[in-house]
């Protein structure tokens, strides 16, 4: 089997290593975000968590359509349609735009309302200048991320990552001088936080587009030819990218719905849920490296009509997803209370992260599956079936579950978390049988056929 394999893993690592490194950057802001606010009070990180739970509530629509891109322009790739990776760039760009404008009034309206969510009013007050200024960036998040699709999709993955590296460490030392005002600068707390954050996102989206347009390794496939077919390719962005979304949507929104019951119980549970889902995070980013690398792979083997490539390349990244978070599961159980300890020393919520650790060591493996296998089914344009799993896990099993543990149970944010984990496992099972499944019925005869027309009407 490993002789088998062998070639896909190396492709797989040469693919997801600058993505992994880009995710990572990404989820280390939100890190350097949380470690730095936590150093003010429990109030405060308290209202970052939650926070960011409803503005990636959101925003996750718009990253989760726009990933649709990358597949997509791997399948042109595959089938040397340069013409169309081409209108794909600009039909992503220009889904960015529709997609901030819709996502910034929906954001606008819920910060406006936030007691809707019935959170202790030190902390609304907090979150509502903080998710104002957070989504004053949205706009330039999803162009960066519309550019990066692109070109990951042409398997040119260390560009983005570069980008966000050095989008962290401008975050992170714009925090410092905001947050605890340095050079003459007031401290703003948690609103500091924000402008950086948003700061950061312009920097990133100027420099990606920028260096697609200037560098001449994306001559090739930037060049448009026709442009009739481009309203068509911002249609199927929109077809194959937004039930994705709604996949996004559904999971996190399971976490911010868990995040939100959390807060009921208490500002410090809430803050110890907000540090446990954080560092569970770093390693969820790892996994979508692979699921990333995965969906480009059988993407690029579906455009080339290559039915035993896009098998055994979506096979591949699902064994590297489980074989990692295996390893993660073991630094959770094992080093949760060293973990914890980086991000705070308070001896009411240090315990409660703790313990929350070990639960996330039960689910790693499940969260690795389904997140892998939720790209290399995107790889095939399967999107549909998958979102309604995705709901099933989430909200007919996860959350319900969770909150019948919790108040009925007597576990509190535990058993919140166990549904989670219920939830997980289920989606898991189902994406991958799907996947396996999915990949053995595909039958290119039919298309071949149709590639020959179209071929010869060109000539």
């Amino acid at each position: 089997m490993l002789q088998i394999y062998k070639p896909y893993f190396k492709q797989i690592i040469k693919l997801s290593y600058p993505i992994i490194i880009g995710q990572i950057g990404i989820i280390l802001m939100g890190v350097a975000d949380i470690v730095m606010i936590g150093k003010l009070d429990a109030t405060n990180l308290a209202a970052a968590g939650f926070a960011n739970s409803v503005y990636f509530l959101i925003t996750i629509l718009g990253i989760g359509t726009l990933t649709a891109v990358s597949p997509l322009v791997a399948k042109a790739k595959g089938a040397s349609h340069s013409n169309e990776t081409a209108l794909l760039f600009r039909q992503g760009l220009w889904a960015s735009v529709a997609l901030s404008a819709g996502i910034g009034i929906i954001l606008w309206v819920l910060t406006m309302n936030l007691h809707w969510f019935g959170q202790a009013a030190d902390v609304t007050t907090l979150t509502r200048s903080y998710l104002h200024t957070l989504n004053a960036g949205t706009f330039f998040m999803l162009l960066f991320t519309a550019a990066k699709q692109f070109s990951d999709g042409l398997s040119i993955t260390k560009p983005s990552a570069i980008i966000t590296i050095a989008g962290l460490l401008f975050n992170i030392l714009w925090n410092w001088i905001l947050i605890y005002g340095k050079f003459g600068f007031p401290a703003l707390g948690l609103f500091g936080a924000g402008i950086a954050t948003s700061l950061t996102r312009v920097l990133m989206a100027l420099s990606m587009i920028l260096y697609v347009f200037k560098n001449p390794i994306y001559k090739t496939w930037l060049h448009v030819k026709d442009k009739q077919f481009g309203l068509s390719l911002f249609k199927q962005i929109f077809i194959v990218g937004l039930p994705s979304g709604m996949q996004y949507f559904f999971e996190v929104g399971a976490f911010a719905g868990a995040a939100i019951m959390i807060g009921w119980f208490g500002k410090e549970q809430l803050a110890a849920h907000q540090i446990a889902i954080n560092i569970a995070s770093v390693t969820y980013m790892v996994a979508t490296g692979f699921s990333a690398a995965g969906s480009i792979l059988v993407g690029e083997a579906w455009g080339r009509k290559d039915k035993s490539d896009m098998m055994k390349a979506g096979r591949a990244s699902l064994i590297m997803g489980f074989g990692f978070m295996v390893l993660m599961a073991l630094v959770f159980a094992f080093g949760n209370e060293l973990l914890v300890s980086f991000y705070t020393t308070d001896t009411a919520v240090a315990p409660m992260a703790a313990n929350l650790l070990l639960i996330a060591a039960l689910f790693q493996l499940s969260d690795g599956v389904q997140c892998v296998s939720l790209g290399i089914l995107r790889g095939i344009a399967d999107t549909k079936v998958p979102t309604i799993i995705t709901i099933v896990a989430y909200w007919v099993i996860g959350i319900p579950s969770g909150w019948l543990m919790a108040k009925y149970a007597n576990l509190s944010l535990n058993g919140i978390w166990f549904g989670l984990c219920a939830g997980l496992t289920f989606s898991a099972f189902m994406l991958s049988i799907r996947f396996l499944k999915e990949s053995k019925s595909f039958q290119f005869v039919a298309d071949m056929k149709k590639h020959y027309k179209e071929l010869v009407n060109e000539a």
